[in-house]
């Protein structure tokens, strides 16, 4: 069947066969494998579902049809609070997850804490809009981490929370994602810093990236480093307008 090559930032080699997708694999691939198995058991299906190896020896996922996000989102808050539900359906369906013994993961970025496997990069380009609604899709980067480690970047990406945009518009539709995820007290207070604490992890991993040369890393610096620089410097800014939209 023909093979159409899939738009990707941080990956090479992925590819649309039918109603199937196909992934170089790696050491981390039986680990995500085991993860999408798990979810798609306990119901949770806005994930692809694991398909095997194909004679290559790729990864063979499901195809998610539908459309799929942008860097720049424009959504309206009522995607944003579905966005939100997404992760929190994912989270409380990855609670129960138990990793395989050897597991291996390719996360590119430790996170705060390894309370679950979390997916890392839950971000615009990683979702896709469905009739039966949202998916999130690219899970190589998945690992340990945290909620509130996935939830900021989700955050960040989807309002999106940047400096070339007004902040008071942005404020309700920060709401609106962590509205839908459902956090509570606690969680919101402890949100605010990890807003900034998370793009502040991507700066540096594309810092040392450029640093030693290492790809995609060094590539995605020279082309969106000032970017994420100027991101962090305007989470750090506005804090306690961040603080009072979470109320």
């Amino acid at each position: 069947m023909t093979e159409e090559p899939l738009p990707t930032n941080a990956s090479s080699g992925v590819v649309r066969v039918g109603d199937t997708v196909r992934r170089p694999a790696g050491p981390w691939t039986d680990s995500v494998d085991a993860l999408l198995a798990h979810l798609h058991a306990v119901g949770f299906h806005a994930a692809p579902r694991p398909l095997g190896r194909d004679e290559q020896g790729r990864q063979v996922l499901q195809f998610l049809s539908g459309e799929a996000g942008s860097p720049d989102p424009r959504w309206s808050t009522t995607d944003l609070g579905a966005v939100g539900r997404l992760l929190r359906e994912f989270h409380d369906a990855a609670a129960d997850f138990t990793p395989p013994p050897d597991a291996v993961w390719q996360t590119a970025i430790p996170a705060d804490r390894e309370d679950l496997v979390v997916h890392h990069d839950p971000a615009p380009w990683n979702l896709v809009r469905r009739p039966a609604g949202w998916a999130l899709i690219d899970w190589d980067a998945a690992g340990p981490g945290s909620r509130l480690w996935d939830l900021a970047y989700a955050a960040q990406t989807a309002v999106p929370l940047r400096a070339d945009r007004p902040l008071a518009p942005t404020l309700p539709r920060l709401r609106a994602v962590v509205d839908g995820y459902g956090l509570d007290d606690a969680g919101r207070a402890a949100l605010v810093p990890m807003l900034h604490r998370r793009v502040t992890a991507m700066v540096e991993l594309l810092r040392s990236g450029a640093a030693n040369g290492r790809r995609p890393w060094a590539r995605i610096w020279t082309e969106d480093g000032p970017y994420w620089q100027r991101t962090a410097d305007h989470l750090a800014a506005h804090t306690d307008d961040w603080a009072a939209a979470l109320g």
